[in-house]
């Protein structure tokens, strides 16, 4: 134990809610929004300074963004062994002696899915086979999205009948980009009922939407048409999260939140590679959401590198030295 402080339990706890259903398509919900950029840029700008957690607090807080994160491998020279790879790290995503020099060797933390291309799923089904972390597919002509809606409910079809019980799909940007927001209701809503059971995290590629006006108008269609999670990127854009866009995203989730009583979750991805930049976004959510979105059924982080960083901010918190990158491989 360190110095007789141990971190608590909670740090994986979840939480439950209803799924949102969402709501028949409202224009008037979407006229009226506005956004006022500098503003965001204001707000966003002081989260990294405002707020500091050190020592075994911050050990929590970096244990807690390992329970939110979709552990990724999306690369087209992925291969089964990857896949045997990534999982095994997502079962024991942090070394065992590290776990039992913080108290935490037996509060079974995991990462909180795995996410993969449609045609490694059963590799990832077999790998994770015996535990309750979730397999995440990307789907709907991931990551540019320009193929036929029928394609794309057919991929999503075809992902969930081969395992993945979480999907992430990608919007047509050409539809936000041209403010048609019927037509964006209405593919979202055809790929949340393709989705079944299946949760949906709708993609938005907000590096590609010009504007925090049109991303909130779109994160609102989203909702509207019943996506469980609201995501910026595909991490193949030039631009992908940063934290004004993401405050622009949960706004839009609080304001769903008072209007129909759901709660929808979001899932920052794509450039959060240290362990820095994680806590910034977990303060965010909790200054901005509450307790509620710090648990991996309302939050997740899309990251491949950032676990790596993470384990090694955690080793120096247990030995107050840094070792090098290389002995904290992402899988």
């Amino acid at each position: 134990m360190i110095k007789n402080k141990k971190i608590s339990q909670e740090v994986i706890a979840q939480t439950h809610h209803l799924r949102n259903d969402g709501i028949p398509f409202d224009a008037s919900l979407i006229e009226g929004i506005n956004i006022n950029c500098s503003a965001v840029e204001r707000r966003a700008a002081t989260i990294g300074t405002r707020r500091s957690v050190k020592k075994e607090y911050q050990a929590a807080w970096l244990l807690k963004a390992i329970s939110c994160m979709d552990l990724t491998t999306l690369a087209g020279n992925d291969t089964q062994g990857n896949v045997y790879r990534l999982c095994a790290k997502a079962k024991n995503p942090v070394r065992k002696d590290l776990l039992e020099a913080m108290g935490m060797a037996d509060a079974g933390i995991t990462t909180g899915a795995v996410c993969v291309y449609h045609n490694l799923i059963p590799f990832a089904k077999e790998a994770l086979k015996g535990t309750n972390i979730p397999i995440a597919a990307v789907s709907t002509g991931f990551p540019a999205g320009q193929i036929s809606l029928p394609e794309k409910l057919k991929e999503i079809e075809l992902s969930v009948a081969a395992g993945a019980t979480e999907i992430d799909i990608v919007i047509s940007r050409a539809l936000v980009l041209q403010s048609d927001w019927k037509a964006l209701y209405e593919e979202i809503a055809a790929c949340r009922k393709a989705c079944g059971e299946a949760h949906m995290k709708t993609i938005l590629a907000t590096g590609e939407i010009p504007t925090f006006t049109k991303v909130a108008k779109a994160s609102m269609v989203a909702m509207m048409a019943g996506s469980d999670f609201i995501k910026t990127s595909t991490g193949k854009e030039s631009v992908n999260a940063t934290l004004p866009v993401t405050l622009v995203m949960v706004r839009m989730i609080r304001e769903y939140l008072a209007l129909t009583g759901y709660k929808v979750g979001y899932k920052p991805a794509g450039g959060i590679a240290k362990a820095k930049d994680a806590l910034n976004y977990l303060i965010l959510m909790k200054e901005e959401l509450g307790h509620d979105w710090l648990q991996p059924d309302l939050f997740r982080f899309g990251a491949s590198s950032l676990l790596g960083d993470i384990e090694r901010q955690l080793e120096h918190y247990v030995t107050g030295r840094y070792s090098a990158s290389y002995r904290h491989p992402m899988a």
